[in-house]
């Protein structure tokens, strides 16, 4: 299976990083594995459109060209990524924004979207430090948003997600028991 791994921290030593290393650690090796390590690779977030650079062009955007490749290429989508400030890191929306546009990763038929990356399973891992409670009654969870309103939009048949919530409020013994769950779940795909 062809696995993309989109990462958006800009920590290598953080949490996050540790998911990353260890999710590439226990992917099988009969696996080819490709990694977008946004911050590492200086993406440019912003969206830009005009008179000129209409947004009905941007699916033939030769700057994110690469990464529309390696997203054709995938089978499976694993994004790695903290809450910050109940939202994705801004440089991973505006990959979103500026890689799953229209006519690439989706089209309308009438008022019905049609998703052009079918047959794509993802994985949506996150972290934060809101408490369980307060995200599930006053927060989206954004790796909820994520499945749902973009990757099946999108045309991907499964995501699932995975998430330590409270991290502030963990100790080393419960982040531990979140890296070897991850670890399991890699080991799976």
């Amino acid at each position: 299976m062809n696995i993309l791994i989109v990462y958006a921290h800009p920590n290598p030593d953080s949490l996050n990083g540790a998911i990353l290393s260890k999710v590439k650690e226990s992917i099988h090796s009969k696996h080819a594995v490709q990694v977008i390590d946004l911050y590492k690779e200086n993406f440019n977030p912003c969206l830009y459109f005009d008179a000129e650079t209409k947004r009905r062009d941007l699916k033939n955007d030769p700057e994110v060209g690469d990464y529309r490749a390696q997203l054709v290429w995938a089978e499976h989508v694993i994004f790695i990524f903290p809450i910050w400030w109940s939202g994705m890191p801004a440089i991973l929306k505006g990959f979103i924004d500026r890689v799953f546009t229209k006519g690439f990763a989706y089209s309308y038929k009438g008022l019905k979207p049609v998703g052009h990356l079918r047959n794509r399973t993802a994985w949506v891992i996150t972290t934060d430090d809101t408490p369980k409670i307060y995200t599930q009654l006053f927060q989206h969870d954004y790796g909820k948003v994520l499945q749902k309103q973009v990757l099946q939009m999108c045309g991907f048949k499964k995501v699932r997600r995975f998430s330590l919530p409270f991290v502030r409020q963990t100790n080393q013994t419960k982040r531990e028991a979140f890296l070897n769950k991850v670890m399991s779940l890699s080991k799976i795909l």
